[in-house]
């Protein structure tokens, strides 16, 4: 019975999470709280410090000294007890009291770990685990997954991660299987597209299996949103290649961005315009700045101070007035979206910030001192 009681816990308490509402992390007078998709602010500013929700929890202090763990709702799921409190990840979060650092799970029980030299977040079910300056694997029932085997380990990314060993660089996935050989003086991020990848001098890209060289580059770039191609430099000039490596739109460009929605930003001369997945330049060189594309078909861009948000026929669709880029008020989060993401954009004007829609309205209304992006 006991047991039953248990995995209704548990099943409850993902359901919970899995559906729980997106939120974002808002300041006024200094303090953190939380609005929701409509504008809404579900969870008054009233703490000294907060994070991003992360799976249905967030980690938030009130006095500025002592954190706890709230849920959606805004109620305690850990009352405030510890001095640091790292994201919640793969069903726990790593803690600290005093000098002591350890995983709890969502009920603030400890999870039991081998001894390591350093504690890591947990991400994509794994947690790294250091003995001897090689670091392992760890799973979220505590035990090795892999001994300690690397001399770096990064952060997993779609449950790949990079590994070096005797400035060797390969892959792993979060089992801890060589996916890539550790044959390579530099690798890329996983993307199911292709890899890039540089072999002694020689940069490529690694897919299917293969290594595939190009001498002619002398940097490349990731495949970003696993689209089909990637920029590359070959002197001091840019342009895409697919993934064997093969010049699909020749370096000519001064600077250029990743591809999104069929167009990349783009120059040529001393402004920014777009180019299609052919190489031509489809909406003119007119800006100071541009960003990729986001959803609801608009891309960010800067004809004089400010930003405003085009559509794919170069159309202004939201007139310039607004700022993009900010610091975070959490002290774990990272800010690197910029522009329309699942419906809305993040933007600040005078020294304000807030959230619009693809028509420009502002979400609730209001304009607050900080806001993070939405989080569940």
């Amino acid at each position: 019975m006991k047991k039953s009681l248990l995995v209704l816990f548990a099943f409850v308490f993902i359901t919970s999470s899995f559906f729980a509402q997106e939120l974002a992390l808002v300041v006024e007078d200094n303090l953190g709280g939380y609005i929701n998709k409509s504008g809404e602010l579900v969870i008054p500013t009233k703490y000294k410090r907060a994070e991003k929700f992360s799976d249905g929890l967030a980690a938030v202090t009130e006095d500025g000294k002592v954190w706890g763990v709230i849920n959606t709702k805004g109620e305690w799921v850990i009352e405030p007890q510890y001095d640091k409190i790292k994201k919640y990840n793969s069903g726990y979060m790593l803690v600290l009291k005093g000098e002591k650092w350890k995983y709890i799970d969502a009920s603030n029980k400890e999870l039991e770990t081998p001894t390591t030299e350093k504690y890591y977040d947990f991400n994509d079910g794994v947690a790294f685990y250091k003995v001897n300056k090689k670091i392992g694997l760890i799973g979220t029932n505590g035990k090795v997954i892999l001994e300690p085997t690397y001399d770096a380990i990064k952060k997993f990314r779609n449950g790949y991660a990079k590994v070096k060993n005797n400035e060797k660089w390969g892959m792993i996935d979060n089992k801890g299987k060589v996916v890539v050989n550790l044959d390579y003086e530099g690798i890329g991020d996983y993307s199911k597209v292709g890899i890039w990848a540089k072999k002694g001098e020689i940069y490529g890209v690694i897919s299917g299996g293969k290594f595939y060289e190009n001498s002619d580059i002398n940097k490349i770039d990731d495949f970003r949103y696993d689209g089909s191609l990637a920029y590359a430099r070959k002197d001091k000039l840019w342009g895409f290649v697919n993934n064997k490596a093969e010049w699909v739109i020749q370096p000519e460009f001064k600077k250029v961005k990743a591809f999104k929605n069929g167009l990349a930003p783009a120059i040529k001369g001393k402004l920014w315009g777009y180019i299609n997945e052919k190489g031509e330049m489809v909406i003119a060189e007119k800006y100071k700045d541009a960003e990729v594309f986001g959803d609801k078909g608009l891309a960010p861009v800067k004809e004089k101070k400010l930003w405003g948000f085009i559509d794919a026929s170069g159309k202004m669709v939201i007139a310039e007035g607004y700022e993009i880029t900010a610091k975070g008020f959490s002290m774990f989060s990272k800010n690197n979206i910029k522009g329309f993401h699942n419906g809305i954009a993040r933007v600040s004007a005078k020294k304000k910030w807030g959230f619009i829609d693809a028509e420009g309205n502002l979400l609730g209304g209001k304009w607050w001192e900080h806001a993070e992006l939405f989080s569940k």
